[in-house]
């Protein structure tokens, strides 16, 4: 069943005199199990709702519309299905002592992967829960596989169930549905000759196979060799070229170079950053595979936009320190345009450890430590939006409106692209700012389940991995 969260005024639900706190049961006498049951169940024009209310009495609601006209009826977020994976890299393990509740989540649900694109595993799905899917069209998936091999895959899962994922994604394709995979890349575990042919069977699989990304594990000093490790340049330079050979095949033969390796790949192996047309469409973007060269390409592209601004007299960038180069080459024009000086504040991570480098997991105490002492008024800062949450509070539980208020008088802005934030067209945020909120979809983001890349990977600064799990430099 799905609980009524909010009516829409002059819709139909309020016509129905539905209440908030009702709870629907049943539509067109189908069992609603969550809210997308409720979305598919609820396309048809004739509808017949079973509710039981507040107070315990079941009605039945019988509806003739359009199919245009919306029921008003948004459901409550339904309850996360969480992971029943021990992984080796599991991002729970890295988290700090004391950490927020949201945090320990092990969320591993298919629901997330088809609304938001966080990856999953499957293994919490039986033959009724794939063939759910299937009967919904709920495609793509993102499917988080790190190894085709039946055996390593039970092992870095550490999951009986793992071992099915060939035939659980056969069965989905055959269905007709399509996947977005994905391999977190653990050194001495799957790399190599096993990345090898995890890449190899994904491809076999065909066109319904969309994309594969190739992501190095990221670790906490919480959880660093406990038992994986970091990769090192060489290997991850190794990494990439394993990728070329299909990525040049599937451009013969699919159109697309299919296989992608992630930013932090490049950057742990010291390698220049790709061309755009290495990514093709972008299909991975909002999951931080190739968000590093859309924020160069989105620099280079709207630089000559800038010009002075008011009473700014100098421009303070907070980012992370796996971004500080790219900054530092931003800088100079920056400042040319805007006509005051510009200073990129790399940020070490303390709430982490100095194995995490990007902006998203940037701590509010980290940041006040590494920026407010030398914060004066007639500074512009630009913080990373990728760092807070939808409340407007950063993975430490400090809020956005503390930190801007102990870094008056500076102005202080957020954002994902540098010039529309430098311009003010991205929200811009004062010291006075009170908890408005951010672009980032759902808490669960910064925590979902393996994820390289969490959809908030797009911007201002420091992109190079996701909010989802921690990014390393060599």
């Amino acid at each position: 069943m799905v609980r009524i969260a909010e009516i829409g005024d002059g819709s139909i639900a309020d016509a129905l005199e539905l209440r908030i706190g009702s709870r629907i049961l049943k539509v067109n006498g189908a069992r609603v199990r969550d809210g997308i049951d409720f979305a598919f169940l609820t396309a048809e024009e004739e509808l017949r709702l079973e509710v039981l209310d507040p107070d315990g009495t079941t009605v039945v609601c019988e509806i003739s519309r359009d199919p245009s006209e919306s029921l008003g009826i948004v459901p409550a977020p339904d309850t996360i299905r969480e992971c029943a994976n021990e992984c080796v890299f599991c991002f729970i393990d890295g988290n700090p002592p004391g950490a927020r509740d949201p945090l320990w989540l092990r969320d591993d649900d298919f629901r997330l992967s088809f609304t938001y694109g966080s990856y999953v595993t499957l293994t919490n799905l039986g033959p009724r829960g794939l063939q759910r899917l299937v009967d919904q069209r709920l495609s793509p998936l993102y499917v988080s596989v790190h190894a085709t091999n039946p055996e390593l895959r039970v092992r870095l899962l550490k999951n009986d169930r793992a071992g099915l994922i060939m035939d659980q994604l056969r069965f989905l394709l055959d269905g007709g549905l399509e996947v977005h995979a994905q391999a977190v890349l653990c050194p001495d575990w799957n790399d190599g000759e096993e990345l090898d042919r995890t890449i190899r069977e994904l491809y076999a699989l065909g066109d319904g196979i969309l994309s594969l990304s190739v992501v190095p594990v990221g670790l906490t000093r919480y959880n660093l060799n406990r038992p994986v490790r970091l990769l090192r340049p060489g290997e991850a330079v190794a990494a990439i070229a394993q990728t070329e050979p299909f990525r040049e095949r599937a451009l013969r033969r699919r159109g697309k170079h299919w296989c992608y390796a992630a930013d932090e790949l490049f950057l742990i192996g010291g390698c220049d950053v790709p061309e755009a047309g290495y990514y093709d469409d972008w299909p991975l973007l909002e999951n931080g595979v190739g968000a590093l060269r859309n924020l160069i390409d989105g620099f280079r592209a709207g630089a000559h936009r800038l010009g002075p601004v008011g009473d700014v007299r100098r421009i303070r960038v907070v980012t992370g320190t796996s971004m500080r180069p790219w900054f530092e080459g931003f800088a100079p024009s920056i400042s040319t345009a805007m006509r005051c000086p510009v200073e990129v504040v790399a940020i070490d991570n303390r709430y982490f450890g100095p194995s995490v480098t990007v902006a998203g997991l940037l701590a509010g105490d980290d940041i006040l430590r590494g920026a407010q002492e030398d914060t004066k008024e007639g500074d512009l800062v630009l913080l990373p939006a990728t760092a807070l949450n939808d409340d407007r509070v950063f993975i430490d539980g400090v809020a956005f409106s503390e930190v801007a208020a102990r870094l008056a008088p500076a102005r202080v802005r957020t954002g994902y692209q540098v010039v529309e934030t430098l311009l003010g067209d991205a929200r811009a945020d004062s010291a006075a700012a009170t908890g408005s909120r951010s672009g980032m979809a759902i808490e669960s983001l910064v925590t979902a389940a393996e994820a390289s890349a969490g959809a908030d990977s797009g911007g201002l600064p420091g992109v190079a991995s996701a909010a989802a799990a921690p990014s390393a430099n060599p």
